[in-house]
């Protein structure tokens, strides 16, 4: 049985005002950054803060203005391809791993194309909002996944400046130094019983269309750890070998640590014996009761299982953080789970344009659940299906403990 995809239906004063919003903090984002600093593309994943500024910029240009504001003219036609990043259906897009050549448009030009779309955006729903257009639905539905789609490119814009900021020898911090974190704690298990779970977005609220359908799964017993991995725990695993012993990794992940010789998490260097990390905010001491931060889906099941323990489903995640007893579910890093990417039973993508959005990237995946620090708190939700290949290390990834009953 399939389910046709739905979207809330807001009115336009509301959108335009959530509009402003969203655009105005992915600028606030960028202050702390010279523009030295959004230009650079420190490998093919990164792309520069500039392009994430236009390309955001050029999805409400190119999904909402030019189908649907009569007399609407691009600030410059040629960015239609310069911006696209793999909509096919909507022409060829530049290569991903050459958006660091793209030295014109500058910033300044990038960010006068970003108030010309604002104008024609708040010109369109000041129509809507006398009703003198006659697809507003559609309108609505479009401006509301962009939304969400440069929320997205908010929390993707911090990654990839940290990337960039932590290639550089002389260290450069995007903000300033945050207070220790509090101690992590003991943890504790959580048990949940089997059954019968309903899994999936429910609703009046947004979501993507693959967090549906709605539909059942069979859970069985299991236990999730209250609190997410720490630096601290880390730290015994890396001196227990845990990057030595082939036993410990899945096959392909063990073929990395070789290739790559990996020996601890991304952003991670030991001096004198101690360990440091890059972050946001600069280079400092690992902090023993921080939670651990840019592990692969291959680092996350190699420690699980010198835990004797093995890394959540999804559908175990979203189960037991509904339930209200986990600790760090959504604002400290992203978790990465057992599963692989794929559609839900009944599964329906978004319609036109939209469908290359998440059904084409479902497969050779895995699914990470929660949210991360860098998440707007309006975006984030227990249904949020993230997804990143298992070699992945740059994002805001770390991951929770689970176990079967003894």
């Amino acid at each position: 049985m399939t389910t046709t995809y739905r979207l809330p239906i807001v009115a336009p004063a509301r959108l335009l005002a959530d509009y402003r919003t969203v655009r105005a903090r992915t600028e606030e984002l960028c202050a702390p950054l010279e523009p030295d600093d959004m230009v650079v593309q420190t490998m093919p994943d990164v792309s520069p803060t500039k392009w994430h500024l236009a390309h955001v910029t050029w999805f409400f240009e190119t999904m909402v203005l030019m189908p649907h504001a009569p007399g609407y003219r691009p600030f410059d036609a040629r960015f239609g391809t310069l911006f696209n990043s793999y909509y096919q259906a909507l022409g060829q897009p530049f290569p991903r791993g050459r958006r660091g050549a793209l030295t014109r448009p500058t910033v300044e030009q990038v960010l006068a194309y970003r108030q010309h779309v604002d104008a024609a955006i708040a010109d369109l729903l000041t129509q809507l909002d006398g009703g003198d257009h006659g697809d507003g639905a559609e309108i609505a539905k479009l401006l509301t996944v962009g939304l969400h789609h440069e929320q997205q490119h908010q929390e993707l814009l911090l990654m990839d400046v940290l990337n960039v900021l932590a290639s550089n020898p002389l260290r450069p911090a995007y903000d300033v130094e945050p207070p220790p974190p509090p101690p992590a704690g003991t943890v504790s298990w959580r048990a949940f019983d089997g059954g019968d779970a309903e899994i999936g977005h429910a609703g009046a609220g947004f979501c993507y269309d693959n967090e549906q359908p709605r539909h059942a799964v069979r859970l069985t017993p299991f236990a999730l750890a209250s609190r997410l991995v720490t630096n601290g725990e880390w730290l015994e695993f890396v001196a227990d070998g845990g990057y030595r012993r082939s036993e410990l990794w899945l096959a392909d992940g063990w073929e990395r640590v070789q290739h790559e010789g990996l020996t601890a998490p991304l952003y991670w260097e030991q001096h004198d014996g101690d360990w440091f990390h890059t972050t946001l905010h600069g280079f400092h001491p690992v902090h023993p009761d921080e939670r651990v931060c840019h592990v692969s889906f291959y680092e996350a099941e190699a420690f699980a299982r010198w835990r004797e323990c093995r890394l959540p489903t999804e559908f175990e995640w979203e189960h037991a953080a509904a339930s209200g007893q986990l600790e760090q579910v959504d604002d400290e890093v992203w978790q990465w789970t057992r599963s692989s990417y794929a559609p839900y039973p009944g599964y329906r993508p978004f319609q036109g344009a939209l469908a290359e959005y998440n059904g084409k990237f479902m497969v050779n995946q895995q699914v990470l659940r929660g949210g991360c620090f860098a998440t707007p708190p309006d975006h984030a939700r227990r249904t949020y299906r993230n997804f990143y290949h298992p070699h992945q290390r740059w994002m805001f990834a770390g991951l929770r403990l689970a176990r079967d009953p003894n």
